[in-house]
C-alpha cells in the first residue's frame, strides 16, 4: 500500500521531477509544447520549490521508497499543486492526497478551499465537489495558459 507522510527538504529533487515529468506527459493534451515548456522549464528553481513546499502542509505518496503524488495548501486555503506520477494515473493517489489536504484544511478552521485547476485537473476537482468560479488565462515565460479557479465549502 501506499504511504502518506509530510514533505521534507530531500524529497525536492524527486518532486520537481515528478512534477516536470507529469505536466510534459499528462497535461500534453490539453496544452501546446511551448505552453507546457513555460508551465514547466526545463530549469526549474529548487530553492523557490522547497521553500514553498515547506512552508506549507505538504503531503507526499510513496511507495517502496519512491514518491508517487504530492500535494500542498497554503495556510489561506489556497490548493496549490497536486500532481501525481505520470505512471501511476488512475490509481486513487489524487484522490487521497485530496482527502488529507482537505482534512488538514478542516484541522486549522479553514471554511473552504480554493485552487487553479488546470484543463486537466479540472473533471477531478468538479467530481469532488469544487465549483468553476472563473476561467482565467495566467502568463507564465511568455505564454498564455487557461486555468480554473475553483472552491469547495468545507
Amino acid at each position: 500500500m501506499y504511504r502518506i507522510r509530510l514533505y521534507k527538504q530531500e524529497d525536492c529533487n524527486e518532486v520537481v521531477s515528478l512534477f516536470y515529468n507529469t505536466v510534459h506527459s499528462v497535461n500534453k493534451k490539453d496544452y501546446t509544447t511551448e505552453q507546457l515548456d513555460a508551465w514547466a522549464p526545463a530549469d526549474l528553481d529548487f530553492e523557490r520549490w522547497n521553500r514553498i513546499l515547506s512552508q506549507n502542509y505538504t503531503i507526499i505518496v510513496e511507495k517502496e521508497g519512491v514518491i508517487k503524488g504530492f500535494g500542498d495548501i497554503d495556510a489561506t486555503g489556497y490548493f496549490d499543486h497536486l500532481f501525481v506520477h505520470k505512471d501511476h494515473q488512475g490509481q486513487g493517489i489524487a484522490t487521497l492526497i485530496k482527502e488529507k489536504i482537505e482534512k488538514h484544511a478542516l484541522d486549522a478552521n479553514m471554511q473552504r478551499v480554493t485552487v487553479a485547476a488546470s484543463i486537466t485537473a479540472r473533471p477531478f476537482f468538479e467530481k469532488h465537489g469544487y465549483t468553476v468560479l472563473k476561467e482565467q488565462r495566467v502568463e507564465r515565460n511568455g505564454q498564455t495558459l487557461i486555468n480554473y479557479f475553483m472552491e469547495k465549502f468545507l
